[in-house]
């Protein structure tokens, strides 16, 4: 896993290779703020960790969470951040499937210093996850994504970030996790 990591584009170079979304990426990331009080959990934890994502540059969840978990990774000293596309690592897909049968995405895969997993989020925080797999099932795909962008806007990454940062401290106290063991996230 290590040499796929260290293979895999940082936030910068995916959004360079982007065909689809790019002044979105860009203009999200630019935007893009971090309490710091994320960044202190995260350096609180100690240790080195690593955030191996799964994304594609068309998919709207991935362009609003993985710009704030970027500028996290930028500013915690013992975070580093790395992006696969999902369709060419379709290996680790299948290890990270949403209700153990869709390939929703971002995955954002937390391993240690030794590239040992330790959990994982995605695809999307848990209170859109669940009315995207509720009430949001009853609107046209043009409206609900209409509404995952309101609610994007309006939370501007804070609770993505809240379930990343409660992820990397539960890694940092728990067990390492095999393929088989349940994630962390939203799905």
């Amino acid at each position: 896993m290590k040499a796929r990591y260290e293979a895999a584009w940082r936030f910068d170079e995916m959004v360079a290779a982007a065909q689809k979304n790019v002044d979105l990426w860009k203009s999200i990331r630019i935007r893009a703020t971090v309490d710091q009080s994320f960044v202190d959990r995260v350096e609180a934890i100690g240790g080195d960790w690593h955030l191996l994502v799964l994304s594609e540059d068309w998919c709207g969840d991935s362009v609003s969470t993985l710009p704030f978990i970027d500028e996290l990774a930028s500013r915690a000293r013992n975070l580093d951040l790395r992006i696969l596309a999902r369709d060419q690592n379709l290996d680790i897909m299948e290890a990270h499937l949403t209700n153990g049968t869709a390939r929703s995405i971002p995955v954002v895969i937390a391993y240690d210093k030794d590239f040992v997993k330790h959990g994982w989020w995605g695809p999307r925080p848990t209170a859109l996850q669940h009315w995207v797999q509720g009430e949001g099932q009853a609107r046209e795909k043009s409206d609900r994504y209409k509404e995952q962008r309101k609610w994007y806007a309006h939370d501007r990454g804070h609770t993505t970030l809240e379930e990343v940062v409660s992820m990397l401290e539960r890694a940092a106290v728990g067990p390492a996790l095999t393929d088989a063991t349940s994630h962390t996230g939203a799905a």
